[in-house]
């Protein structure tokens, strides 16, 4: 886009009245034409517009920022019928777990050591900067 010209804006309304008028079957070139659109556009509203209404039609202007969530309720507590030894064995299936989640942090570590020792062993080449020296697959 050159410093001249500026991006046009198209309000919703505008955009809704295209789809519908796509929808309701008219040509889709004929109707670029006419509203000055790129038919690539309004195959995008039209596509927009099935997937979330007029509303997905977004105004013109910058999008607003969205806010997050709320974090989600902390878990109810288990209720007070549950026996003794349901919750025991809940309580050794999270220590498993635990356990497991463990294994798994210090299995990316273990890894990551392995491949530096290997790569400081690799034989040195004649050349700066040239790749490693390895045996000849030549007979």
């Amino acid at each position: 886009m050159s410093e001249t010209s500026k991006a046009r804006i198209i309000s919703r309304e505008f955009k809704l009245s295209a789809v519908r008028r796509m929808l309701t079957g008219e040509n889709v070139s004929a109707l670029s034409r006419e509203l000055g659109v790129l038919r690539k556009d309004l195959y995008v509203w039209r596509l927009r517009f099935r997937a979330g209404g007029p509303k997905a039609l977004r105004p013109p202007g910058r999008p607003r920022k969205t806010v997050a969530a709320p974090p989600p309720d902390p878990p109810p507590d288990p209720p007070p019928d549950r026996s003794a030894s349901e919750l025991a064995a809940a309580r050794r299936r999270i220590a498993e777990l635990e356990g497991k989640i463990g294994r798994q942090h210090l299995e990316p570590d273990f890894f990551r050591q392995a491949l530096r020792q290997v790569g400081g062993r690799q034989r040195p080449t004649g050349k700066a900067g040239g790749p490693a020296s390895t045996p000849s697959s030549k007979r």
